[in-house]
């Protein structure tokens, strides 16, 4: 029988691999069957993903994934760079074990790049955070560091970044081999604009402190030749207006996958 521990790991893991889209329904009864526990471990497991920022509950949808706003996005952002650039800062030695460490990561990061196992190859990038403050022995940094990651992940899928994982492999490259000469200054700086450059490619719209920026461009009036957009049928509005971009409510497949 699955404790409340082993639910949450495999949920972190399953956002990690983005098998877990923001606003996924996580069922108390459906994580009940999967896991053959009962719904009490079950909700002490989402519990505290909930503490940790990772999962929310409300009393009309239930247990749902998080669905970071852009402002959220961003203090995730900034509270990496604080954490990882502070974590390097701080050190002073780098061992030839944490080296060895984290060059094996880097080879299971650039097999998975080879592969097409898409889940793997978003876990291990995510993971080689998680796995660099290890190496560099704060245990709790790389706790902490392991619900950012899953948070930012859920910000890429979210925002739909346009991040290579290539260069995001290449950039954990350039970091470790800074580590290893010793030059600590460069693995700060590197670090830096890693976590820079995946944030720059978000698609996170500007203006976003007003709430009714969408609504407000949609109903903005036409422009001076008088030019009707595309589609200005009464029927067709209503139909565009009941569209969404967030996940179904049929949280089935990805419950399925985290087994």
């Amino acid at each position: 029988m699955a404790t409340a521990p082993d639910i949450s790991n495999r949920i972190i893991e399953a956002v990690m691999a983005q098998k877990l889209a923001p606003g996924s329904r996580l069922g108390e009864q459906q994580l009940a069957l999967l896991f053959d526990c009962s719904r009490t471990i079950v909700r002490e497991a989402l519990t505290r993903l909930a503490v940790r920022g990772i999962v929310t509950v409300s009393s009309r949808r239930g247990w749902y994934v998080i669905e970071p706003s852009q402002e959220e996005a961003r203090e995730a952002f900034e509270a990496r760079r604080v954490i990882e650039m502070g974590l390097i800062r701080c050190t002073t030695d780098v061992s030839k074990a944490a080296i060895k460490q984290l060059k094996g990561h880097l080879t299971r990061e650039k097999a998975a790049i080879k592969g097409d196992d898409v889940g793997l190859r978003s876990f291990l990038l995510g993971d080689f955070h998680v796995c660099l403050a290890e190496c560099l022995g704060n245990s709790l940094l790389a706790d902490t560091l392991r619900d950012f990651t899953a948070r930012t992940t859920l910000i890429a899928m979210l925002y739909q970044s346009s991040h290579d994982a290539a260069q995001s492999c290449e950039e954990h490259v350039l970091i470790v081999q800074a580590l290893e000469k010793g030059d600590l200054a460069k693995a700060e700086k590197l670090m830096q604009a890693h976590i820079g450059s995946v944030q720059a490619a978000l698609k996170l719209q500007a203006g976003a402190g007003d709430p009714l920026a969408q609504l407000r461009s949609a109903l903005s009036p036409l422009d001076a030749q008088g030019n009707k957009p595309a589609s200005s049928s009464p029927s067709r509005v209503r139909k565009t207006g009941r569209a969404s971009a967030k996940p179904s409510d049929d949280s089935s497949t990805y419950l399925g996958a985290l087994l």
